[in-house]
């Protein structure tokens, strides 16, 4: 009864969050006995300018008046060991990203308050700090914009120092918790995208670019990783599949990553990245492959590069980084017996493939980046100096190939090298770049591709000189007694349709005999399964797996995932004991039956 005489309190009135903050002024020390308390203070801070930013103008000119932010910051130094940060953080979050007025949004960045909050010296080991702080930093990444990213920047002299939100967010780049990581991606997308001309100054200084380059690092570490899966004793193939399938989504988030920053319309960040992948990244797999080596310096293996590779080209629109894949899988085509001795050929091919870099820089330092068409003179300069490198092209283009594999360096020793999973990925890594839409025209014309034309007409003249004897080793592979395994036969077959439809051609005569031998070899193994249990289920079987591979077979080469590489690197002999029982005769028929 008395209850109701009691005059009722509008917690979110001007007049009740001004109470609440002389409350919180009047806080000296944090510490375990009043957390409570003033949490409470804050939550209610932050409510009622969220309430006020929508309803109530007067609620935020109150809470410029009496400088609440700085009170936050206060607090924040006072906490000392009570465990308020967390939650604070928490707070500041929930308010910033609330808050949509303008003028509200740019007084939260100025005064440099938001910068003192990340900046200030928290405890992170251990506890659950890190998930809070760099959410909040996500939070702010958010609101900035043109307008109001100079207010967090660290001026000296007209010229930017720091960037405290970027500079802190860095640190967990490499965090192990994924959450975090992607965290810290998505607010570096946010500053390159609203960046302005002193930002991108900051940005692109040794100090703060130093960033990119351990991206690729990391990225390459990922690489030697899946070296480290592939060639790993103790595990069965199942566990490898399973460590292979994780690390390589790890290797194509990175992809994507910088292909998000690629995307952002700024040249200086455009020409530091791609300089970073081309330099640390794309060269030296390529030194690999076109040294006709298994591994490079840095043990990474020829299977794991032109995975990569194949990937990369997948997943980048930009013509850049395709043309220059494109030019080294074109000087791949020379053969040692152009000049004497195959040791300067070599050589030579080496240097051939770091002339581009070098061609690039020269480029982008006759021209202003920020001019129009600046880009289409750079790419042409580099491109006239790569068909420079390949001119000896001319005198083995209408030659035979020799028998021996060892005459030919580069892509063609890995197409007819004894290993099979190094032969099916230097074909995959020569699809993916014939079918690229972004292969500069004079490289397809060099090579004898041509985007004017459909997919299935893009291989011609130096290429299609050899069609003939890449279909013959295919078909010796499908034709093997006994047979290989059947990942390998379905890749191969895969790669057989494509090129016979590519060059529209019938077989010749030795290659339909050995097309012939491998459907009766084919054939004759699923004519036993009929003798073995399953074989009630080999109409129903049959009738799945034929959409299955007929669906494979006419996947395109941009399309296709080259993981099944990795795969086929990977497998082992099966352990004592796997080879028998109801689940290995059933594969077995499915074998079959592929």
């Amino acid at each position: 009864m008395w209850r109701s005489l009691w005059p009722t309190i509008d917690r979110f009135s001007l007049h009740h969050f001004r109470y609440i903050v002389n409350q919180l002024r009047e806080i000296r020390v944090v510490d375990k006995r009043n957390r409570e308390v003033v949490l409470d203070l804050l939550q209610s801070i932050v409510e009622i300018v969220t309430y006020g930013d929508r309803h109530d103008p007067a609620i935020f000119e109150c809470f410029m008046e009496f400088q609440v932010l700085a009170e936050f910051v206060r607090i924040l130094k006072i906490g000392g060991n009570s465990g308020i940060e967390a939650p604070l953080l928490q707070y500041l979050s929930i308010m910033i990203q609330n808050v949509e007025n303008e003028h509200a949004i740019y007084y939260c960045f100025s005064n440099g308050y938001i910068n003192s909050v990340i900046s200030h010296h928290y405890e992170f080991d251990g506890g659950d700090l890190i998930p809070y702080y760099v959410s909040f930093l996500r939070t702010v990444s958010g609101k900035i914009g043109r307008d109001t990213i100079c207010l967090l920047v660290k001026v000296h002299q007209d010229t930017a120092i720091s960037l405290p939100l970027y500079d802190e967010a860095l640190k967990f780049a490499n965090h192990g918790e994924k959450m975090i990581q992607i965290a810290v991606r998505a607010l570096t997308l946010n500053i390159y995208n609203v960046a302005d001309e002193m930002v991108y100054q900051f940005l692109t200084t040794p100090t703060a670019s130093a960033y990119f380059s351990s991206l690729i690092l990391n990225l390459k570490n990922k690489c030697l990783h899946v070296d480290a899966i592939i060639n790993g004793v103790k595990e069965s193939f199942h566990e490898k599949k399973r460590d292979l399938l994780s690390e390589t989504d790890r290797i194509l988030d990175d992809f994507y990553y910088l292909k998000d920053i690629l995307c952002i319309p700024e040249q200086r960040l455009n020409k530091l990245v791609t300089e970073n992948i081309v330099n640390m990244l794309i060269l030296p797999m390529l030194l690999t492959l076109l040294n006709n080596r298994l591994s490079n310096d840095t043990g990474l293996s020829a299977i794991t590069c032109l995975y990569v590779l194949c990937r990369l080209l997948q997943v980048f629109d930009g013509t850049n980084l395709v043309n220059v894949i494109g030019s080294a899988v074109l000087f791949s085509f020379m053969p040692p017996n152009v000049t004497d001795a195959a040791e300067s050929v070599v050589s030579a091919r080496l240097e051939q493939v770091n002339g581009l870099a070098v061609c690039y820089q020269e480029g982008e330092e006759m021209v202003d980046l920020q001019h129009e068409g600046a880009e289409n003179f750079m790419m042409n300069y580099v491109l006239k100096h790569s068909l420079e490198f390949t001119e000896l092209s001319s005198c083995f283009d209408s030659s035979p190939l020799e028998n021996s594999e060892n005459e030919w360096g580069g892509i063609f020793s890995c197409i007819f090298s004894r290993n099979h999973s190094l032969m099916l990925g230097s074909l995959m890594l020569l699809f993916t770049v014939a079918d690229s839409k972004d292969l500069h025209y004079q490289l397809a014309a060099k090579i004898g591709f041509s985007q004017v034309k459909t997919a299935s007409e893009m291989i011609g003249s130096t290429v299609a000189g050899h069609i003939q004897k890449i279909v013959n080793q295919l078909l010796k592979v499908l034709a093997s007694e006994p047979p290989l395994s059947v990942p390998i036969l379905l890749h191969a077959a895969w790669f057989l349709r494509k090129l016979l439809v590519f060059l529209d051609q019938k077989l010749e005569d030795n290659d339909c005999h050995l097309f012939k031998t491998s459907y009766e070899v084919s054939c004759g193994h699923l004519y036993e399964e009929f003798d073995r249990c399953w074989f009630d289920h080999i109409p129903d079987v049959l009738k799945s797996e034929w959409a299955n591979c007929k669906t494979a077979l006419e996947e395109s080469s941009q399309s296709k995932d080259p993981f099944f590489l990795l795969e086929l690197a990977s497998i082992q002999n099966p352990p004592s004991g796997s080879n028998t029982g109801p689940a290995f005769d059933w594969q077995r028929m499915v074998d079959c039956v592929k």
